[in-house]
């Protein structure tokens, strides 16, 4: 992959992330309320849980821009394989 395009592609899923993280409400607007947060994590569940996601997109945007993600998965998941 060519450095441009991951460095693109790192920055749109780590700007993805940030939106999700900061404007929670819209998300859950969209695609509605998750059953599971609600039961699991209380009431506000779905907020959580969206932010949640949201922090996953960014530090996986960080990791695809800076070209950490194989090392990453290496360290963390190499043992299993």
């Amino acid at each position: 992959m060519g450095l441009i395009f991951r460095i693109l592609i790192g920055l749109v899923l780590a700007g993805l992330g940030s939106v999700m993280v900061i404007r929670t409400r819209i998300f859950l607007e969209f695609f509605g309320t998750i059953d599971w947060a609600e039961a699991k994590l209380g009431g506000g569940g779905s907020h959580l849980m969206y932010k949640l996601i949201g922090i996953a997109f960014v530090f996986i945007g960080f990791m695809v821009a800076t070209n950490l993600w194989s090392a990453f998965l290496e360290a963390t998941l190499g043992s299993f394989f």
